[in-house]
This record gives structure tokens, C-alpha cells and sequence, in this order.
């Protein structure tokens, strides 16, 4: 019951927000905000293999564009049947629009993890250097993929797809990974994880099955790629390769890395930083990548651990202070 009443709540609270911020901000904060939480969706996610395993995936732009393009044809091809027809039939607008995107999302996704275990499964026996090589390699290749194959609109882009994405369904994709990640953490395959990620050769040796525990790393981290790009999508209504070069791979690593490996509250706030900061520096114009490279060393060498190490932001401090003052 406890569970349910919170999942209520967080729906209830994105409905308000999906409400009131439109309103409230400008399309370009509003722009902003939303490219905040699809950046958030893919650096907790890269963070389960990064960060969790302790493996150095460098493909994850790949993955994302696995679920941009399989969730964008669907909704294309059947997606936006379904809404012409539940609308017919008298469907709320929201609603049918709402069921097309859950399936959309739902089908890039799936598309996205049956990519993470076909390629996990024969790589992850792979380690290091190796197996960065072997996820960039596949990065590239769904990106060549895409830019030469005209049925997805090749290197023209693919325009025309539903803008069905709002702040609600970004919110909800940015608890769900937050809440499967933390739960995957203080779970036994996420000791299982840890364990890989200290010392691997000491974990076979106590029995973890190590390749089983890092393709499973490897498809939830692909799952939530896809759903990432499922949102990217329908927010943009258009999709082109380069959005999903190797340079896109190197962003979402940069979020992991500066947040410290292995925290999830440190993933959040990096990917918020970096998606901010390019932005607050527009105004420097030639020297803003400049200005962003030069803050990120100083991050780095002031904070080699990143801004939060490995440890996690929680309100039990919150508990034992309510605890004390009721003593």
C-alpha cells in the first residue's frame, strides 16, 4: 500500500509540473529542463555498467539510437494510427497520445536491450581496453547503419515524428531509472556487481558469475539508452545520425566520470551540470567550449574522484533529527 501511495504521489506531482511549468518557463528553459532529464535517464544507466561493474562501455550513444529510431517508427507506422482511432472512437487526446507513447518507449527499449545482450553476451568475457574498443565499434556501426539505410530517412534525418513527449514522461523515465538503479544497488546482484567491479578475478573465485552479472548490467543499462532516445524522439519530432556519434558516447561518460563512479545522486548532478553549462556559456560564444573544457579539468583535479566519489545524497540525516527532536 506504502508503494502504491507513492507511486500515486510521484504521478500526481509530474501531472502538476507537466501543468504548471510550460507556463511558468520559457520554451527555451522548458528546452532546457527536458534535455536535463533525458541526460540524467542516460548517465544512471551508463553508471550501472561504469560505475556498478566497473567495465568502460564507450558504445551508449549506440544503444540510444536503437531506441530513438525503433520507438520513432513505431509511432510513425502505428503509433499514430492508434491515436486517429482511439480519438474516433472518443479517447481523450492526452490519453491516446499517452498509450501510443508508452508502447513507442516500451518497443525502443526492448529493441535497444536485445541490442545491449547481443552485443554483451559475446564481448563482456572481454575486459578493459577490450571491451571499450568492441562497444565503440558497435556505436559506429548502428550509426552507419542508420546514415546509409533510407527507410529511416538515412542522412536526411528522420522528420515527422510525434511530438508526444512532455515533462511528465520524461520525469517518470528519470524516477524509473533512479528506482531500479538504487534498488539493483541494495539488491544481491548489486553486491554481486560491486564485487566484479573490486576485484573480478576474486569474484569468480568465490563463485559470481561474472559474464551472467555483466550482460544482465548490460542489457538494463541498454533498456534505459533506448528509453532515453525514445523520449529524445518524440520531444525533438526529429531524429538525424549525428546526434548519435561517437561524441555523444564521450558526453554521457563525461557525466558518469564527473560524478563520481558508482553514484547515482553524483550522475544526477552531473548530467545537470553539463547540460547546463554549455548553455549558461553561450554568451562567451567563441571561447564557451573553451571556458566548459577549462571547468572540467579543474573539476577533475580538484575532485579526482568525482563531485560525489561513491557516496549517495539521502535524508537520513533528515530521519535522525525528527528521530532526536521526538526523544
Amino acid at each position: 500500500m506504502k508503494q502504491l501511495a507513492g507511486l500515486a504521489l510521484i504521478l500526481g506531482v509530474l501531472g502538476i509540473l507537466n501543468f504548471v511549468l510550460p507556463q511558468a518557463l520559457n520554451p527555451y528553459f522548458m528546452r532546457v529542463l527536458m534535455l536535463c532529464g533525458i541526460s540524467v535517464v542516460l548517465a544512471v544507466s551508463l553508471n550501472l555498467i561504469n560505475g556498478f561493474t566497473g567495465q568502460f562501455s564507450i558504445g551508449h550513444a549506440g544503444f540510444m539510437a536503437v531506441g530513438a529510431y525503433g520507438s520513432a517508427m513505431f509511432s510513425l507506422h502505428v503509433g499514430a494510427g492508434w491515436v486517429r482511432t482511439l480519438e474516433s472512437a472518443g479517447a481523450p487526446e492526452a490519453a491516446a497520445q499517452g498509450l501510443a507513447l508508452l508502447v513507442a518507449l516500451m518497443v525502443g527499449s526492448v529493441l535497444a536491450a536485445i541490442a545491449g545482450y547481443l552485443v554483451g553476451l559475446p564481448s563482456l568475457r572481454l575486459r578493459g581496453d577490450y571491451l571499450a574498443i568492441v562497444t565503440l565499434g558497435f556505436g559506429e556501426i548502428i550509426r552507419v547503419i542508420i546514415t546509409n539505410v533510407d527507410a529511416v530517412g538515412a542522412a536526411r534525418g528522420l522528420p515527422g515524428i510525434p511530438g508526444w513527449a512532455n515533462f511528465f514522461w520524461v520525469g517518470l523515465a528519470v524516477v524509473a531509472v533512479v528506482v531500479v538503479s538504487r534498488r539493483l544497488a541494495n539488491s544481491t546482484h548489486g553486491r554481486a556487481l560491486f564485487a566484479i567491479r573490486d576485484d573480478e578475478i576474486a569474484a569468480e573465485a568465490l563463485g559470481v558469475d561474472t559474464t551472467r552479472y555483466k550482460v544482465l548490467a548490460f542489457v538494463i543499462s541498454s533498456f534505459f539508452a533506448g528509453l532515453a532516445g525514445g523520449l529524445f524522439a518524440h520531444y525533438n519530432a526529429y531524429l538525424h545520425p549525428n546526434s548519435f556519434t561517437f561524441l555523444k558516447s564521450i558526453e554521457v561518460i563525461a557525466m558518469v566520470v564527473l560524478g563520481g563512479l558508482g553514484s547515482i545522486s553524483g550522475s544526477i548532478l552531473a548530467a545537470i551540470l553539463l547540460t547546463v553549462l554549455p548553455e549558461a556559456l553561450r554568451s562567451a560564444q567563441e571561447l564557451r567550449m573553451v571556458i566548459y573544457s577549462l571547468m572540467l579539468i579543474v573539476l577533475m583535479i580538484t575532485r579526482p574522484g568525482g563531485l560525489l566519489g561513491n557516496r549517495e545524497i539521502s535524508l537520513d540525516f533528515l530521519r535522525r533529527r525528527r528521530s532526536a527532536g521526538r526523544a
